[in-house]
Formats: C-alpha cells, structure tokens, sequence
C-alpha cells in the first residue's frame, strides 16, 4: 500500500509537501516547508496499516509532544504531529504525520553499506549517540529503537538521532514480536528484555546501542536469523561472539566495552549512558577501561561479557570430578559453642555501638537534600539536580505567575531528603493558559518573540517592511493588535523592518534639497563637485551612485556641476 501526497498538498494548512525523500518500514518522508514560519522541515507520514484504531494515533500524537521538548545538538527536532486525509491505494485515509527538523545528510545505515566506519569514526559516531541517549533519558524518555536507521550524519558530519517516542507509540499498540518487527524494521537490535516483553528501561537504548558498535567495528550484527523470532531468541539465550574474532584489528579495551554492553542481564551492563559514553572513550584511546562489576569478583566471574554464578561453577566442577563425596570429621561441641558466643559477642558491641551514635551521625552519606529551584530556569535547575547525583525529569504545566521555562515546583519538595540517583520531578511553566499581546515598542523581532513564548503565545507569519526610521528586525506591526487576549498557544503575526530603504532619483533637485531627501533615509551621503561641467545658477545634482533598494546606512555618493 501507498500513501501519495501531492506537490500543492498542505498538510493541517500549514505545511507545503515538497519533494519525495525516502521511505522506511513505518513511514514515506517527504521535504516540505512551513508555510507560517518559512523555515524548510522534513514531514514523515506514518504508514496506512499502523494508523487503522484510534488508540494508535492518541498515543502516536502523545509521544511526539513528548519527543517535541528534546531541544539537543545531537537529536533531529520535532516540530508539530497531527493527522490529516491522505491518498492511499485504498482512497483517502486519516494518517497520523509528523514534522522535524530538516537534515541535510544520509542516515547511517546508507553510508556503512557503502564503506565500512574506521575504528575512530565509529567511536566518534557512537559517542554521540551516547550523548543524545544521555540527555533523553534524563528527560524520562526511552527510544527504544536506536539502529543505523535512526541516526543522521549531516553533511558537516553532525551526528543526529531521530524518532524519539515513535517506538514507544508503536510498540504499546503491537502484541507480539512479529508485530513488533514488521514495523520497526529489524529485530537484530532488540534487547534481551524486548525479546521477553518485559518492562523497558534506559538500559534497553544501551544494548541497542552495543550491538551498534559491535556492527559499526566488525561489519555485521551479533546475531542473525531467518525470522525476527529466531533472532530475539539469541539475544536472549545466545552469547556473542567476540569482535576480534570476527576482524582481529578490533582492540581489547574496545571489545571489552562492547561486550559488557551487550550483557544479558541488564543490572551487569552499563547503568547510564554517560558511564557507556565515558568508557568507549577511554578504549577508543586504547586505556582499558574500569567496569562495573570489576570488584565483584566474589559473587559473579566474568567470561566474554556473560555472567557465571560460584554455585554453577561447582555444579560443573562437581560433574566434572564425578560426584564423589569427601568424608571429614564433624568439629569438637566445644569449638562450635565457643564460635556461637563470639558471634553473638560481637553482634552485641556492634549494637551497643551503634546505639551511643547520635540521630545525625547515622544519617547515609550517599544522601542528598533537595534544594530549592523555584523560579530558576528548567536548564539551570537540570544542571543543580545533576551535579547533586539527582536525575531531573521535567514535565509542563500552565501557570499565571511563573515565567515560561522556569520551575514551578518540585516533587519531592525543596528540603526533602532523598537517596542518589532519585527521580525528582521539575513542573516547568508554559505560560498562562491565556494572555494579552504585549506591546512591541521598539523591540527587535528576537526580543519579542522571547516575549511572546513567555507568556505561551507563539509567532505566526512574519512580514517585512521597508522602513527608513527603524532598524533591520524592528517590530513595526502586530495582528491581532495589542491588548488582545489570546489561548495559550495561539501565534500573533508580525510586521518588521526589512533594514532596506528605496533610494529616489534625485538627479536635477539642488544639493541641498538632495541632501535632505538622501539624509532623511539614514543613508551615508557623500556630495561631490564636478568640473568637468559647467556651472549655472544653482547647483544642481547631475548623477548618484546608486538609486533603487539599498540597505540601511548604505553609501550614496552624488555629483554636482562646479566648473
């Protein structure tokens, strides 16, 4: 089936559908440009089999708000979502689309299936990722469908991750793998946890990711299979062979880190991307990294990125030795007495001890008080969480008095102590659910604009106008007018200054009356006298430099008879 969407198409009357970009398992791109802003955006329409219930398109729209507030270097901006009638192969259907922020570049997985990544370039490649990863999770979002297809490499060689929430929103309305697969496109990146339906976590995005790098350094994925069955399968059960044997120029440290990644239990792998993110440069620096769990050798032994319990271990060396029994002889009743009484000894100083501490004194170092953020802006008030070990997890809210992008309150409250790496939710201000158009006097198009997102209005179309007395980017006209009260949400249009003026033909006025005219229009005027004409009466202006559209301030040089 096909979805067609025609050249003079606009998409919610707003967007102009241009060119056809490419296609994919869960969507048809095309490049189009936003009517009321005139900037150029990309408009992914999602595919007429994955848009047949309601529930769908709910939470299709949802996740895409949720993905519009990651404003990052390294991630492709959403825009808007929505869904509008479409032409299919089976007539006109209502399809959810959603727009972006144009790239201009090839995605990944086109560019490795012409050459293969070197080492550094894909460390490079993957590092961003990590960043992208870090900065979404702390938002509280989890793609959960990170492969060569959802990262973007700009023609600069910008690294931009893509899709953000659409997997969610796919996933919650598919029942099993097959399902699942046909619309993300390949299983060959799922997590163990995905193959087994169970709950997902920030984790998922980081074996996702090792089985990137795995492919990015050796050519080809951990695991293949004929079906995506048989594939989730060996995520589960199977381990990975090693990448240097699969290319030897893969190094230790780099197989090391790719390996611990790829854990199967997702407690033994990286915790956080900024953990993943910090080892992969080590290795890629050729230092053998630190892991988690080098120093829980006791419990857990470490062999090729899987995990062997002490207890499966003897069971193996039990097999292997036959299973004989060794006979010893019990201990002497006195010995055992005097052991009981040394424990409870020391249990009873260890208590003794720890009542004389005060209230205080046991209070966990690993602690932390939660500080008070009202009023501070979203970006300063992630950054205090996260130098305290707090993870930050915005959510908006409408408000009258704070200021759009700045705190509202938090949940746990200021003062509130808490443990490390506890979630603490940041309510951020939108603006009030309604306001006035403020008054725009004198004001640049950027400082009105920053206004007007304050208080949760937005810019509609923005016209220019020459005008000689105000500067490039002035305001110089709004609609609806000023004191006008707007719904939180709604756009104003702007009229500004285009910083050019008409420059008149000034030719046979007197100089001092072309002097006026020229001056009048901030334009750097230079008169000059020319002998080689001769004078009569008055001084009267033979030519100009210039005349037409001219910047603002622009040079003009005019010619008079003297000889």
């Amino acid at each position: 089936m096909t979805e067609t969407v025609g050249s003079a198409r606009l998409l919610a009357d707003r967007y102009s559908i241009g060119e056809y970009i490419g296609q994919g398992g869960m969507s048809t791109v095309y490049r189009g440009v936003d009517t009321k802003l005139g900037r150029q955006v990309a408009v992914k329409v999602m595919r007429a089999h994955l848009a047949g219930d309601d529930q769908f398109r709910s939470r299709f729209r949802q996740e895409a708000q949720s993905a519009s507030r990651l404003a990052h270097p390294s991630i492709v901006r959403v825009f808007d979502a929505g869904d509008d009638l479409i032409q299919t192969g089976e007539g006109p259907q209502q399809l959810p689309f959603i727009v972006m922020e144009y790239v201009d570049g090839q995605n990944l997985r086109e560019i490795i299936e012409q050459d293969r990544l070197s080492t550094a370039e894909a460390c490079r490649v993957v590092e961003a990722v990590l960043t992208a990863l870090e900065y979404s999770h702390r938002a509280g979002i989890v793609h959960r469908d990170i492969k060569p297809a959802n990262i973007m490499i700009t023609t600069s060689g910008q690294v931009k991750v893509m899709d953000f929430g659409i997997a969610r929103a796919v996933s919650e309305t598919s029942s099993t793998v097959q399902q699942t697969t046909a619309i993300l496109g390949t299983a060959a990146y799922f997590s163990p946890e995905q193959a087994k339906g169970e709950a997902i976590d920030a984790r998922t995005d980081l074996y996702s990711t090792g089985v990137l790098l795995y492919e990015l350094l050796t050519g080809d994925v951990p695991f293949r299979g004929d079906t995506a069955v048989a594939v989730a399968y060996q995520h589960v059960s199977e381990r990975p062979e090693p990448p240097s044997q699969r290319d030897p120029a893969v190094s230790a440290p780099l197989e090391r880190v790719v390996l611990h990644a790829l854990a199967k239990d997702r407690a033994r792998r990286f915790q956080s991307a900024r953990e993943y993110r910090e080892a992969l440069r080590l290795a890629a620096s050729g230092t053998m990294p630190k892991l988690s769990g080098d120093g829980e050798q006791a419990g857990v032994l470490f062999s090729s990125g899987e995990e062997v319990s002490e207890s499966d271990l003897a069971l193996r060396r039990l097999s292997e030795s036959g299973g004989g029994a060794r006979s010893h002889s019990r201990p002497p009743v006195m010995w055992v007495w005097a052991a009981i009484l040394t424990v409870v000894a020391v249990v009873a100083a260890v208590l003794f001890w720890l009542l004389m501490l005060s209230p205080s004194s046991l209070a966990p170092t690993s602690s932390r008080e939660i500080p008070p953020l009202t009023g501070v802006s979203a970006e300063e008030a992630m950054r205090t969480l996260e130098q305290l070990d707090l993870l930050g997890v915005s959510e908006e809210e409408a408000n009258d008095e704070v200021a759009a992008g700045h705190v509202i309150r938090t949940d746990p409250e200021p003062g509130a102590s808490v443990n490390i790496e506890t979630t603490v939710r940041v309510y951020v201000s939108t603006g009030p659910d309604s306001a006035e158009v403020p008054d725009f006097d004198r004001m640049t198009l950027e400082d009105y604009t920053a206004e007007l997102e304050d208080l949760g209005l937005g810019v509609g179309a923005v016209s220019r106008e020459d005008d000689s007395a105000e500067s490039k980017d002035t305001v110089l006209e709004v609609d609806p007018r000023v004191g006008t009260r707007l719904e939180r949400g709604e756009t104003v249009e702007l009229t500004v200054s285009s910083g050019k003026v008409r420059v008149p033909d000034v030719k046979g006025q007197s100089v001092a009356a072309a002097k006026d005219i020229l001056e009048s229009l901030r334009l750097a005027l230079t008169i000059t006298p020319d002998p080689n004409c001769s004078a009569e009466g008055a001084a009267i202006i033979t030519r100009q430099s210039v005349e037409g559209k001219q910047d603002q301030g622009s040079p003009v040089e005019i010619f008079y008879c003297s000889g």
